[in-house]
Formats: structure tokens, C-alpha cells, sequence
């Protein structure tokens, strides 16, 4: 078995998650420059066995697309065409920023740490992951 890997889009910043190879476990990976983030990935599946991708899907609360939607299309055309051997998944990410800073709290985090955004795009990577998981 391979590593699932989640990932967290954003227009400046994109949250990363992986398995463990058993795809028992999900941890932060890092958080990344979105104009780096196909570089990374290149990189990272060139050193780790990755089977597949996890991408969130952004929905309003009428379960239409959010408007980063339109982004995360583009990103995913970019992907596909530059790792066609890893398969895609989508997983509603609705509320993953909001449990991620309760997250933060419930963790004991003092406020200044709590305001690192690249912080809380890892955790969200990884509550995505996490819910991916528990729906297999």
C-alpha cells in the first residue's frame, strides 16, 4: 500500500496531509506556496510510494460549489496532466478551517501561534485526510 496524500488548496497557501503507508494514520505534512505546490508534489511522490490524492471540495451550506471551486478545477487539470498515474479524490471540506482553529484551541496553542495561517492549512490537510479515511 502507498501513502494517501490530502491536500488543502488555496490561491497563496495549500495545506499537505499524508498516510502512513498502512493508510492508518493521517499527519500534517507542511503547508506550501500554491505557485510551488506542483514542484513539491513532483518532488515528494519521487522519494514516497503516494497511491492517491485526496483534494477538498469546497461547498456552501446549499451544497453548491464555493466560488475557490473554479480554482481548485484549474489546479487539478495542472495535476492530472503533470502526475497522470495518481488518482484523484474529493472530499467536502466544509468547516475543516473552523474545527482546525478549535483544533488549535483545544490544543493549548496561545493566541500568536494560533494566527499562523500556514498552520492552519495543515491542520485542515489533515482533518480532510482523517475524514476521508473514516467514509473508506
Amino acid at each position: 500500500m502507498g501513502r494517501i496524500l490530502a491536500i488543502d488548496y488555496g490561491t497563496k497557501r495549500t495545506g499537505l496531509a499524508v498516510t502512513d503507508e498502512m493508510q492508518i494514520i493521517a499527519s500534517g505534512l507542511t503547508t506550501v506556496n500554491t505557485k510551488q505546490l506542483l514542484e513539491y508534489l513532483t518532488t515528494y511522490i519521487s522519494t514516497e510510494n503516494v497511491e492517491k490524492f485526496v483534494v477538498g471540495l469546497p461547498k456552501q451550506m446549499d451544497n453548491t460549489a464555493s466560488e475557490s471551486e473554479v480554482y481548485i478545477q484549474k489546479f487539478l487539470k495542472e495535476l492530472t496532466k503533470a502526475i497522470p498515474q495518481i488518482p484523484v479524490d474529493r472530499v467536502d471540506e466544509r468547516f475543516t478551517s473552523k474545527m482546525a482553529f478549535q483544533t488549535m484551541i483545544d490544543s493549548g496553542l496561545k493566541k500568536k501561534q494560533r494566527q499562523n495561517k500556514a498552520l492552519v492549512d495543515e491542520i485542515s490537510a489533515t482533518l480532510i485526510l482523517q475524514s476521508y479515511l473514516s467514509s473508506l
